[in-house]
């Protein structure tokens, strides 16, 4: 399934002009008639938002015809200037694709730029721009069998959409979502998940919190562990698992559940240390100061071994285009010329000369020449 809000064919007299028209001074001027026009820049208005729990907000967005498809569970950049800069991060859609706008559920994040200014400050009437849809966690054509949705935090957004989308074809799988939260106040979609469970006799809402002193009937407490898992769900090793949140919850879901899962999908949102023991990655207290050359500028910077590149060049002043920061959506990407780097995901270092390095998932383990 797929969005009807696809970029159409550009119309003939677009291409006859297109060599004649400088896009930035069309989309000035054209913004002053219609904020949302512009020549290509795929573009969304805020139509309306709604609180959706503490410190969370769904903002509802009427794109222009440049927004491409995307299927549920994917993710998009979304970028907008705060305090005079531009400032991009990724967001799961969590609307059905046939409908004419598209949404997005926002949590505040401490010292997050971007979150704070949809949070706290966004409103009806501002224009957002959005990136390309990706994510490789989408549903099959045809889902059949048992499925098993894990969500943490903010990782029930894109498993939102994936939801949504099983609901509106009258869910044909029966489907466990469980929910895990710090406080019920922090749960998003409540009401909405208990009338589907109401109504649809295949879905079955489970919240857990970790930091309730006291949970209700039909809340449940604790992290992700196996016993927990086996008395929720007890035969989950025959469901097809998806789990999305952050990094360490999806760790512990790889660990208590993939070997067992009939299939498993996960997605982190925070980029994670590698799992085996044997890798070679620097632990932070273990860090060192290398040297980053940049190529284009020609400066030289001193950053350290235990944080990601993304981090360090940002935290010397820089903006390298960033957008997923968990190593999925690739807009980070760079060459690295020389020098070695250490991959956090996959948890080997590469020193192989005129190779792309992901910058958010990437930590530098020797002096660097880079192409920034």
């Amino acid at each position: 399934m797929s969005s009807n809000l696809s970029t159409s064919s550009a119309p003939l007299l677009k291409r006859w002009l297109e060599p004649m028209v400088d896009p930035s001074v069309f989309d000035f001027w054209a913004s002053h008639v219609n904020p949302t026009w512009s020549w290509s820049r795929p573009l969304a208005r805020i139509v309306s938002r709604r609180i959706e729990a503490l410190d969370t907000v769904t903002l509802v967005l009427r794109p222009n015809r440049h927004v491409g498809t995307y299927l549920p569970g994917q993710h998009v950049n979304v970028s907008a200037e705060v305090r005079g800069r531009k400032v991009t991060r990724s967001y799961s859609l969590t609307s059905l694709p046939s409908q004419d706008t598209i949404s997005i559920t926002v949590k505040r994040v401490e010292g997050g730029a971007l979150s704070t200014h949809l949070v706290q400050h966004a409103q009806v009437g501002e224009v957002l721009e959005i990136g390309p849809a990706f994510g490789d966690m989408t549903l099959p054509a045809q889902p059949s069998g048992r499925w098993l949705f894990l969500a943490a935090g903010s990782g029930i957004t894109p498993l939102m959409g994936l939801t949504r989308a099983l609901a509106a074809r009258h869910m044909p799988v029966e489907l466990t979502l469980i929910y895990w939260a710090k406080t019920r106040a922090e749960l998003c979609f409540v009401r909405e998940l208990q009338a589907l469970e109401a109504r649809e006799p295949r879905f079955r809402f489970v919240p857990v919190l970790t930091h309730e002193p006291e949970v209700l009937a039909h809340e449940h407490r604790g992290l992700i562990n196996q016993m927990q898992l086996d008395h929720l769900v007890p035969a989950w090793p025959e469901h097809q698992v998806y789990a999305c949140g952050p990094g360490g919850f999806v760790e512990a879901a790889r660990q208590w559940v993939q070997p067992r899962a009939l299939r498993f999908m996960a997605e982190g949102f925070t980029p994670t240390a590698p799992v085996s023991a044997s890798t070679s990655a620097l632990p932070d207290t273990d860090a060192r100061t290398v040297h980053v050359h940049l190529a284009r500028t020609g400066r030289t910077l001193a950053v350290s071994t235990g944080t990601s590149l993304l981090e360090a060049l940002e935290a010397q002043g820089l903006n390298p285009r960033s957008g997923c920061r968990m190593g999925i959506c690739h807009t980070c990407v760079c060459t690295r010329h020389s020098g070695s780097t250490l991959d956090t995901q996959r948890g080997d270092i590469t020193s192989e000369a005129d190779m792309p390095v992901r910058l958010c998932v990437s930590r530098a383990s020797s002096d660097l020449s880079l192409d920034l």
